[in-house]
Parts: structure tokens; C-alpha cells; sequence
């Protein structure tokens, strides 16, 4: 009969030993052989009549193995779900164990020692504190919104060829190929087109007044430095940081000018086409109002990440470290070395405690998002798309839900962010959130608030 064991070997990290006699596995190891017997297939034996003792010494000893293991893992299963215990993960077998000797001729008693990490109960103050938080109102500036219409406008806007570089605004077709110091081309060059100015300032500076076919040579690191120069190996040259101290060649295929569209009724058709939009003073309205909806939309993210960081830094949660960290160095896929552990460590722990937070205060607070709710957001958002408002008109929609049916991964992620939409706005009710009214650069200006939270 089998027994299980259970003691501790440190913080909410235990030892869970599973004793298995032979009268808990050798029963079911032989009627898998026998079942085996009856698929296998064996040269020169029809199926189903190999003799029992060719299978047994084939195939024996292997399925003896797998399924004392199965057993054993059964049975730590039954245990864990009797004494109803959360865990994190799943249970590891403990390290440096004696080396287990299964045989199948001459079964015998054998345990089975695992590791087991288990989640702590705790309690989250900060909901009970009424904590202040700001929510910031950006207003929009006549200078926003003058540069927001001009970006579309150059969005929209067409290229016109012209002869030589002459500003900032010219749009450049080139080729970037590594090369000698005198030029010599030694690799496979990246074709690339970008506006003037979002080429490194020194290298602008070496470009004016060249034309198509002219070429400039170049070391990255004298052109850029930084995060620029980080930026300019990335895209456009497409080369490791490791290369910004050899050169390049860039050759010019063709200059353009970017013309901005004008301000009239065609450019405002395009931007919203949905719309009858006649004059200049209705576009910028309604620019303004889009503006305003993106700020309330960061205003109301940056809100959340406040919540998040003083929820996570604030409540007081103890973990089982020791069990944390083998699990992640030998859990996943690919084995991760001591040093990677550590490094990534107090990452998974802050996002580790969101997820237990976050857990808790749905289930005490019976926040639920049902099926009729995910199918409606699907239904809703696939109508924004398509510029409708009810599903009259779309006859298809009917068919389109019977795939999103079907499709779990579109319906997890659904649920998983109407969820987190609930969950938020129940917090907001739990601290006191005030208004305040910023400017687009005071608000830029605000610091972190995972910095703001942090306790080092």
C-alpha cells in the first residue's frame, strides 16, 4: 500500500516522499503488457500474436519503468489534491536522491522524493489605506495640435524628384555596403529609404548638396553615438554594434522631396472617410478630439501601471525562493545557467506577484466576464473596423462569430483583457483618485511609477 509523506525543508518550500510498495504497480505494469502484447508489431508475428515472454523481454523493462513513475505520480497527485494544497508550477523530483534501480524481475519498495513550492496567504493593505493617485488630464496645446496636422499632412503628403540634397525634408534612396577605408566595397549592401532628418545630424551634415549616384564613406561610430547609434545599426544598416568601428559605403540612387498635402476637402476625406467633412476649422476640431482621446487613453495606462507598482511593491508576500529559482533554472525548455537565474529573477518575481495579487482580488471580489461578454467585444470591435455600427448590414457576421468559436486563442485573449479592464475600474473604486490637469510635456516629464514604487 502505498504512503505519502510530507515535511518541510524550508520558507513554504516542501519535501513530499512517495512510498510505493510492489502491489501498487505491478498489477497495472501487467496489464499494460499484456495490452502492449496485443498491438505490437514484430517482424515475422502477426499482430496481436507475439509470445508474452518476446514482449516482456523487448518491451519489459522499459514499460516497468514508466509505469512505476506513472504510479508514483498518481499518487502524488491523489496527495496534493486531498490536502488541497496551491502550489506554484509542478513538483520536481528532489535532487541528489539515490539513484533509483527499477527491475521488473525483482520488484521491491521504492520511494519517490519530490520538491514542492507552495503559495503563501496574504493580505493586500493598500486596498484598505485609500491611497491617493492622480489621474492627469492632458490638455491639448494650439502647438500640438498645429504638429499633429503636420504630420499628416507630410503622411499624406507626395515625392517630388529633385536634383541634390538640400534639407531636411528630402527623401533619400540609398544603398548602405560595408566597405574598406578607401571605399572598396567587401560586403552585401541594404537598400533603404528615409527622410533626411532621421539620419544621424554628422551624417546629414556629409550629405547636402549630394546627388543620385554620389557616395559617402563612413565610420557609425563618428557619425552617432548612444542610443542613436544602437538605433542607425539596427535599421537601416542591419549590423551588430560590434560593426560601428568599420565603415561603410553609402551610394545615393535617387533624391526626393517630400511635398505636405495641402489643408482641403480631398485630405480630410482620406483621414476620415466615413465623414462629410468640408472646412479646415471641423478637421482640426476633430483632430483635437482624437488627440484627446489617445491622451486620456495614456493617461488612463499610466494610472493602471500606478495601481500595478503599489499594489506589487506594497503588499507583503513571502515566496519560496530557493524553489522558485531551481524551477526556473530547469523548468522550462532549456536549462538556464545559475547566472541567468539570478539575472532574470527579480523580473519573474514582480510579475510572480502581480499574478498572485491580481488572483486574489478577482476571486474575492467575484470579478467575471462571461461568454456573451467576449463575443459582444469580438462583434463590436469587428464592426469598428468595417466603419459599422450594428451588424444589419453585415450579413456575414453571423459566420464570422461561428469561426471566433472556434478559435481559443482570439477568445483567451478577449477574456483575459475585459478581465483586467474589470479589474482595474474595481480598483480605481478602492483608492482615491484625484484630477489633475497637466500639459503634454509635464506629463512626459513624470517620473516612472514602478520608480516611484520601488523600495530598494
Amino acid at each position: 500500500m502505498a504512503t505519502v509523506t510530507r515535511e518541510n525543508i524550508g520558507n513554504l518550500h516542501d519535501k513530499i516522499t512517495v512510498k510505493l510498495s510492489k502491489e501498487d504497480y505491478m498489477p497495472t505494469f501487467e496489464k499494460t503488457l499484456k495490452q502492449y502484447a496485443k498491438n505490437a508489431n514484430v517482424p515475422g508475428f502477426r499482430k496481436g500474436m507475439v509470445p508474452a515472454g518476446m514482449v516482456r523481454k523487448m518491451y519489459g523493462q522499459s514499460l516497468f519503468g514508466d509505469e512505476v513513475l506513472r504510479s508514483a505520480g498518481a499518487k502524488l497527485e491523489e496527495y496534493l489534491g486531498g490536502e488541497k494544497l496551491s502550489i506554484f508550477a509542478q513538483p520536481m523530483v528532489l535532487p541528489n536522491e539515490q539513484p533509483l534501480s527499477l527491475d521488473m524481475n525483482n520488484p521491491a519498495e521504492v520511494d519517490f522524493a519530490f520538491e514542492i513550492g507552495l503559495k503563501p496567504d496574504f493580505t493586500v493593505p493598500a486596498l484598505d489605506n485609500k491611497t491617493k493617485l492622480t489621474r492627469y488630464k492632458i490638455s491639448v496645446s494650439d502647438k500640438m495640435l498645429e504638429d499633429e496636422i503636420e504630420r499628416i499632412q507630410r503622411r499624406y503628403g507626395k515625392v517630388e524628384d529633385q536634383v541634390s540634397v538640400i534639407g531636411k525634408d528630402d527623401i533619400l534612396y540609398t544603398t548602405f555596403a560595408p566597405c574598406d577605408a578607401d571605399g572598396n566595397v567587401t560586403g552585401e549592401g541594404v537598400d533603404d529609404t528615409e527622410v533626411m532628418e532621421k539620419m544621424p545630424s554628422k551624417l546629414q551634415e556629409m550629405l547636402m548638396g549630394k546627388k543620385a549616384n554620389d557616395t559617402v564613406v563612413f565610420r557609425p561610430a563618428d557619425v552617432a553615438e548612444g542610443a542613436e547609434l544602437q538605433s542607425f545599426m539596427k535599421d537601416p544598416l542591419k549590423q551588430p554594434i560590434e560593426a560601428a568601428e568599420g565603415y561603410f559605403k553609402l551610394t545615393i540612387t535617387k533624391v526626393g522631396l517630400l511635398v505636405p498635402r495641402e489643408l482641403d476637402v480631398e485630405l480630410f476625406a482620406q483621414v476620415f472617410p466615413n465623414e462629410m467633412m468640408t472646412s479646415e476649422a471641423d478637421f482640426k476640431e476633430r483632430i483635437r478630439t482624437e488627440l484627446s482621446k489617445e491622451y486620456v487613453r495614456i493617461s488612463n495606462e499610466r494610472l493602471q501601471n500606478e495601481m500595478y507598482e503599489l499594489l506589487v511593491h506594497n503588499t507583503p508576500i513571502q515566496l519560496p525562493e530557493s524553489f522558485l529559482k531551481r524551477w526556473m533554472r530547469e523548468g522550462g525548455e532549456k536549462r538556464k545557467s545559475a547566472e541567468e537565474v539570478e539575472t532574470e529573477f527579480p523580473s519573474f518575481v514582480h510579475q510572480l506577484l502581480w499574478t498572485l495579487i491580481s488572483d486574489k482580488i478577482i476571486i474575492d471580489n467575484k470579478i467575471e466576464v462571461s461568454l456573451e461578454e467576449v463575443n459582444s467585444d469580438i462583434k463590436t470591435r469587428v464592426l469598428a473596423y468595417f466603419g459599422m455600427e450594428t451588424d444589419e448590414d453585415a450579413p456575414w457576421m453571423e459566420g464570422y462569430m461561428a469561426k471566433v468559436a472556434k478559435d481559443q486563442k482570439t477568445l483567451d485573449e478577449t477574456y483575459r483583457r475585459l478581465l483586467f479592464d474589470k479589474l482595474f475600474k474595481f480598483l480605481e473604486t478602492q483608492f482615491v483618485v484625484e484630477e489633475k490637469e497637466v500639459g503634454e510635456e509635464e506629463f512626459f516629464k513624470l517620473a516612472d511609477p514602478h520608480a516611484m514604487h520601488h523600495h530598494h
